[in-house]
This record gives C-alpha cells, structure tokens and sequence, in this order.
C-alpha cells in the first residue's frame, strides 16, 4: 500500500513541462478570441461609419440654409425637398438594413425626418467631445430605435442666438454584424488549425527534448549490479550534467566503502582463523591423546586450558566485530540520542575491568568527578551503547599493553570554559612511537615489537565512534622519553575532546 502511494505521488517531467507551456497557450486563446472581436467591430464599423458620415453632411448642405431660419414647422416643400434628398442619399445597397434620418430646425422643431430619433443627451455630448470629431464635425454614437440598435451619426448646424440645428442620420447594425463575423471567421478558422498543430509541434519537440533522459535511464538499467564504474556523460544535456556527476560522486563514494568492507571482511577472516585453528588442534590433540590411551590429567587440562584460551581470544574479536559494524551502521543513520553522564559512564567501566586489572597484577583507577559533585553531571547527548563501547576499548587497550605492575588511569576532565568534556585513559606501557600513532587507529593494525594478544580493532572502534559525535582524539606520551636501557617507558596517554555543543544537538552522522 505504501508504494502504491508513492507511485502516485510521482510526477512526470515531461507531463509538467507540458502542461507549463501548454497552459499559457490555452488561456491566452481566449483572450485573443475577445480581441479579435473586439479588433474586428472596429474595423466593420469604419467604412460603415465613413458612409453613414458621408451621407449626414450631404443631408446637412442641403438643408443648412431652411433648417437654420426656419422657425416653426417646416412648409411642405422643404420636407419634401429633404426627404427627396435623404432618399436618394439614404439608400441602402444591402438588404436587411433600414437607414433614418431627423432634421431638426434651430428652435428644435422636427423639420424632416423620423421623430422617433432621440436626442444627443448631455452624457453623449460630453463623451463625444472626449472623442475628437470626424474633420467634418460628425459625429457618432450607439443608440436604440425602439428596441432596434443603430449607429447614429450627428452634425450640429451652427445658428444665430437661439440655438443649433441638429442632423442624424441612423443605420441598423445588420452589415455591420456581417462583415465583423467575415473578419473574425478569416482571422479564427486558421487558429483552429494552428492550435492543434502547434501542440503537436510542441509534444514532439519535448518528446525529443526529453529523449536522452530515456537513452541515460537505459543506459543505467543495462548495467551490472556489480558495475560502480563512472556513467559516461557524453550525450547527456548540460542540465543534466551535475546530476550525473553527482551520481558518479555516489558510485565512487560507494566503490570505496564496498572495497573497504571486503578488505575489512578479508582481514576478520584471516584473523578469526587463528583462535579457530589453536581450537581445532587442542582439540584433535585431546582427542588423539584419549584414543591412544596416554591422555592424563595434566595434558587434558592443559588441552582444555589452551582451548578456553583460543575461545576467549575469538570471542573478544568477534565482539570487537560486532562492534566496529555498530558503529559503522550508527554513522549511516540517526539514532535515539539521550543525555549520557560520561563521568558516570567511565566509573561503571573501570568497575567492570577491576576482575582483569587484578588478575594481570595492574593497578587500574579514575581520575574526575565523582557521584553528587558539582561537576559530576558532564552529561553529552548520544547513545550510551557507543560511547560505553569507546571507553571499553580504550580502558582494554591500555590494560594489554600495560606490563605487570604497571598503572591504568581513567579521568574525566571537565573543562573550565564549558566547551568540552575530556575523556583520557593513560598507561604505563612501552608506548607507542610518532611514526605509528596514525597507524594504529587502522583496523587490524598491530604495533611492531610487541607480543600482546589482540585483534588490532580496538582503536579502530575508537576511532569511528568518536568521529561519530564529531570529537578529536590525540594520542602521545605519558611522560618524557628518555634514552637508555634503564630508562622508564613513556606509556602512552589517549585523549578525547568531546564538543559540549552535542548536548544540544544530534551527533554528525557522518
């Protein structure tokens, strides 16, 4: 069900591309369909209203003179006159269109024409004047004759004192409807076959934009699991580029670690096989010792001695394992961290090394804070499994290379500045020389001249845990080194600086 989910969640590339350069296009058609008939009205009503105006000042000559002078009603020789005339001026050469005309003397009495025509209101005459006029003086306005719309155009006649004459004439809009839907047909019919066309073109020349996408997820898919060689970036868009390169980064990266585990799986088997092999030699040694009948006591309890010996041996390693892959696995993924009283920590694990210090004849101590001091709350944030894992390794480090008779010291320093908290484990032991310090920190690593048990993990564990809480580590001599057989040996002397920053925040999981 989960994947399910994520399935869905996915979005397509090519799809988004898509829909980005397609969804401009299609909300800007319609606003170019509103435009263009917008455009084409204007354009339908030019020649019209050039006619329209044509005709007007026409009406207007020939009756200026009568219309201007008359003052009352108009004898019938001038209407008569004048409706001769806008006949024969108002005749229309498209049928389905009606044409009416108003004169109008300068006292306002109808002296020819349609008295249904209104008059140019005040809101008209003062949007007129915002429009300039035709250079003849006309002008134009949208009106109603009835419930019938028509294009008017007006010329006022300039009079004495008592006013102006006023001339309409008025045209249904019928070619006008007729010619605007012409335009817009020979302007929209083509976009009606460019639009698909131009998605078309479109979805073809994202398909082959987006083409080397596949080709590289081919290329991919085609490879071995075990190949971690780098992707070959020809070919590949320069968009595409880093994250190729950042992939590449990855494959190294993960080369490396792959190499590093086989290499360190190398190493813990031919180290494992010497506990085994001491194993299955006593063993067989015993065995063969019963059956020729000369197996006593001694020999079979040196047998099962040497056997215990063996089994320790491999068990420490094997915890040692354990816990170089802990660490390992810590550094890769965010873990439950917690408040750790490091002093608290470092005084339980010299308790548990009392039984060995003992046994080896070692005077094993602590040094720092002690229960209910002031300072015994050195408290860090992590995971007491590793931290308790570092101090354990540093304390049986010290432990084996110390001779008998020899000092193990385990202090907690708090800082005076409260940036850090100093963990030290120092011996008495032959030390280990500067050529060698960085050395030893390496997995399976033994120092030269030394005949001590060990699997060379212990530091290496150390090492790791303590990059893991993003803490520094030095290692130098306990004391001065001084020349000469009878000189005392230097010991060697491990401190770890942990941040107290960690205390409000997660360890770096690097």
């Amino acid at each position: 069900m989960p994947a399910t989910r994520t399935r869905h969640e996915q979005r397509s590339l090519f799809g988004e591309i898509l829909d980005w350069m397609l969804a401009p296009l299609l909300l800007l058609w319609p606003m170019s369909l509103g435009l263009t008939w917008l455009v084409a009205q204007g354009i339908a009503n030019r020649p019209y209203d050039r006619e329209l105006a044509e005709a007007a000042m026409a009406l207007a000559r020939q009756s200026s003179v009568q219309a201007v002078s008359a003052e009352g009603p108009a004898p019938p020789s001038l209407r008569l006159a004048l409706e001769r005339t806008a006949s024969s001026l108002l005749r229309s050469e498209e049928e389905g269109d009606n044409v009416y005309f108003q004169v109008l003397g300068a006292r306002g009495q109808l002296l020819a024409g349609d008295a249904r025509l209104a008059l140019p209101d005040d809101d008209t005459f003062d949007t007129a004047r915002d429009s300039p006029p035709e250079p003849s003086g006309v002008r134009f306005r949208d009106d109603f004759l009835g419930d019938e719309p028509v294009r008017v155009a007006w010329l006022a006649l300039p009079g004495g004192g008592d006013g102006d004459a006023l001339v309409q004439v008025a045209e249904t809009l019928g070619k006008r409807s007729r010619l605007a839907t012409e335009i817009i047909k020979g302007v929209l019919l083509p976009q009606f076959v460019i639009l698909p066309l131009a998605v078309m073109l479109v979805w073809l020349a994202l398909a082959r934009g987006i083409r080397p996408l596949a080709d590289l997820q081919q290329r991919i898919r085609r490879r071995d699991s075990t190949d971690l060689s780098p992707i070959e970036v020809g070919g590949v868009p320069d968009e595409v580029a880093p994250l190729v390169d950042a992939i590449n980064d990855l494959l190294q990266r993960l080369d490396q670690t792959i190499a590093g585990q086989r290499h360190f799986l190398a190493d813990a088997a031919h180290q494992l096989k010497t506990p085994l092999a001491g194993l299955r030699m006593q063993a067989e040694l015993a065995a063969r010792e019963i059956e020729a009948g000369r197996g006593d006591t001694a020999s079979l309890k040196h047998s099962l001695e040497q056997i215990s010996v063996s089994t320790q041996r491999a068990a420490h390693m094997v915890n040692q394992l354990l816990a170089m892959a802990r660490a390992d696995a810590a550094s890769g993924q965010v873990l439950q961290h917690r408040p750790v009283d490091l002093a608290a920590l470092v005084r339980s694990v010299v308790r548990d090394f009392v039984a060995k210090s003992m046994d080896r004849r070692i005077d094993l101590g602590y040094e720092g804070p002690e229960d209910g001091s002031a300072t015994s709350g050195l408290s860090l944030l992590g995971e007491p499994v590793l931290l308790g894992e570092l101090v354990r390794n540093l304390v049986d480090n010290a432990l084996q290379y110390t001779p008998p008779g020899g000092t193990v010291t385990a202090r907690v320093v708090p800082d005076p500045f409260g940036q850090v908290v100093v963990l030290q484990v120092e011996d008495t032991g032959p030390g280990i020389p500067p050529a060698e310090r960085d050395a030893v920190f390496r997995p399976f690593y033994r120092a030269l001249g030394t005949q001590v048990d060990g699997s060379g993990l212990g530091l290496a564990i150390v090492l790791e845990i303590a990059q893991r809480y993003g803490a520094s580590i030095t290692l130098a001599d306990a004391r001065p080194r001084h020349a000469g057989p009878a000189a005392p040996p230097p010991g060697a002397l491990f401190t770890v600086r942990f941040p107290l920053a960690t205390t409000g925040s997660s360890p770096s999981s690097a």
